[in-house]
């Protein structure tokens, strides 16, 4: 893992899983938003939204929530428990994988 990709992945730590179904997945932060993962909060968004396969993204700011409209072909459903639970799939790597490249990471 590079420096880089370090408090990225420091902030995906403090989401899980609220809701999901195939297609749509609702993420939640554990608590307050640490300082100095709010920049990487940004870059989450920003990474996620040029993952090929997201179609949207919405964020609840007041719930600390955010929704995920994917494409179930391309992201299979299974990725994300095993990428936000840090298990080790196929599946999940490549979601890993997808996302920081997009980041630059």
């Amino acid at each position: 893992m590079s420096d880089v990709a370090s408090p990225l992945l420091g902030f995906l730590r403090q989401l899980s899983m609220a809701h999901h179904i195939p297609g749509r997945i609702r993420l939640k932060m554990s608590g307050p938003l640490p300082h100095e993962l709010i920049a990487e909060a940004k870059r989450f968004g920003e990474a996620l939204g040029a993952v090929e396969g997201i179609r949207s993204i919405g964020v609840n700011a007041l719930a600390r929530s955010c929704t995920i409209e994917y494409d179930a072909r391309a992201i299979p459903p299974s990725a994300w428990s095993g990428f936000l639970s840090g298990e080790i799939t196929a599946e999940s790597q490549h979601l890993r994988r997808l996302l920081l490249d997009a980041a630059g990471a």
